[in-house]
């Protein structure tokens, strides 16, 4: 099958009642939607999908996701499946009491943690398990979104499918390539053990879903996944939260990106120094970074050399609308990553109308499209063509007007969470199918779970 029928849309003809509403167990080791992609992918996917009819309950642990209301016939419903919460603020790398262990995956994940490595995917995967095959019979398809962990092989009850939105082992090298020492690159080493882990899953998986061409192919190439096995259903923007809106006033000289400032993957110090360059030419330029700032590392220390403390701010813990608003009243919209599986900063900040300046790492190409036409692209890790980039946008009100309304266009053409959801779910149907074929002795899951759930 080429990436191109793959990416085409939904298919007819993959059998398993196409027409009947499914029931849904979204598996998400780390939902919250401020936390990173996996939560806005969890959040605006289970609320398309209950908008299409079927019934979907996320199943996840702390941070929880956070889950829309009002959706079709019935809201997706969250069931939290507890870890101990290692990571939480205000105490990280926390030592549990005595009473709150309950069983042996309890004592693994602190285990885990106390060596240096991250053990939520191996332990979140053994409760799923445990939990799943308790309620055998009360979902048709089980969806995991990145979890990739031992215990979400074999036999759950129900067909599995799975998510994987890039090769965490992409994230691992990023960090590996930025370590400024020994000691350093042995610590990134321990964290990113559960990568071993998720190859040797993510192999045996019998269908795997990704967002774009590339993360496919990174698929292929770092995790020796068959590509038959692989489906392309591309994500995006909520276009009805994410949308113009005349009455907002534009903010001479703001730009405004996405990144936490501990992850080198994501270019940010790159951008710093840009605007630097660029405010020789545009002294009111100022750079709003919605994420996490670092007190020390290279992007504090960039801020530092160029005197930017009081011209880059970071936001978080925003509301949506808000995060809407800061996006519509910037000049510039910028993605400066060193790689992105696909990129829902540079979808949305398009479907707001706002100017895109991204690089062309990863798969932002098949999101902010070609050049000059709804994006300015430049090469990733490249300080001098970004502040080109913002210079020449900065200094242009038609070129951001051209590339706002190009880049909305393509958005709503072939980028919304409506589309995503009608793409999974023809491939939980085909997944059925193949299930069903391969086991044609187990009946069909006819339960339905009234048990407790937030």
């Amino acid at each position: 099958m080429t990436a191109e029928a793959m990416e085409a849309g939904p298919r007819k003809g993959s059998g398993a009642d196409d027409d009947r509403p499914l029931r849904i167990a979204l598996l998400t080791y780390k939902g919250n939607p401020f936390c990173g992609g996996q939560g806005v992918y969890v959040r605006h996917l289970s609320r398309e999908l209950a908008l299409l009819g079927h019934s979907v309950e996320v199943i996840g642990a702390q941070p929880y996701p956070v889950l829309d209301e009002g959706a079709g016939p019935g809201n997706p419903r969250l069931t939290e499946l507890p870890s101990l919460d290692l990571y939480r603020s205000p105490d990280p790398f926390r030592t549990p009491k005595r009473d709150e262990y309950r069983d042996w995956v309890d004592a693994l994940e602190v285990a885990t943690m106390w060596t240096g490595g991250f053990p939520e995917p191996v332990t979140f995967s053994l409760r799923a398990r445990r939990h799943l095959r308790a309620r055998r019979g009360d979902f048709d398809v089980v969806h995991d979104n990145q979890t990739l962990g031992y215990g979400l092989l074999g036999d759950l009850g129900a067909p599995l499918v799975t998510t994987i939105h890039h090769p965490i082992t992409v994230d691992r090298q990023l960090e590996l390539d930025a370590a400024p020492d020994l000691k350093r690159r042995l610590s990134v080493r321990r964290w990113y053990a559960f990568t071993r882990m998720q190859k040797r899953v993510a192999r045996r998986l019998p269908s795997v879903l990704t967002v774009s061409g590339t993360s496919r192919q990174e698929i292929i190439d770092h995790l020796g996944v068959r590509q038959d096995r692989i489906d392309v259903v591309h994500i995006g923007a909520d276009t009805r939260l994410f949308s113009p809106d005349p009455a907002v006033p534009e903010v001479p000289g703001r730009i405004v990106t996405t990144s936490s400032a501990d992850v080198p993957l994501k270019g940010l110090v790159h951008l710093v120094e840009a605007l630097a360059k660029t405010r020789t030419e545009h002294p009111g330029a100022h750079l709003v970074v919605v994420g996490k700032r670092a007190e020390d590392g290279p992007v504090a220390q960039a801020i530092e050399r160029y005197g930017l403390e009081d011209r880059v701010e970071f936001v978080k813990g925003i509301t949506d609308a808000e995060l809407v608003d800061l996006v519509r009243s910037a000049q510039v919209a910028c993605v400066p990553s060193l790689y992105e599986g696909f990129s829902l900063p540079a979808a949305e900040a398009m479907a707001t109308g706002t100017p895109l300046l991204a690089t062309t790492g990863g798969a932002i190409p098949e999101v902010a499209g070609r050049d000059g036409e709804t994006c300015l692209a430049v090469p990733p890790g490249d300080a001098d063509a970004l502040a080109a980039g913002l210079n020449r946008l900065l200094g242009d009100a038609e070129l951001r007007a051209r590339l706002g309304r190009a880049g909305r266009e393509r958005v709503l053409r072939k980028f919304t969470w409506a589309q995503a959801a009608k793409g999974t779910a023809e491939r939980y149907r085909e997944a059925m199918s193949r299930s069903a074929a391969t086991n044609p002795g187990r009946p069909a899951a006819t339960a339905t779970y009234s048990g407790s759930h937030r």
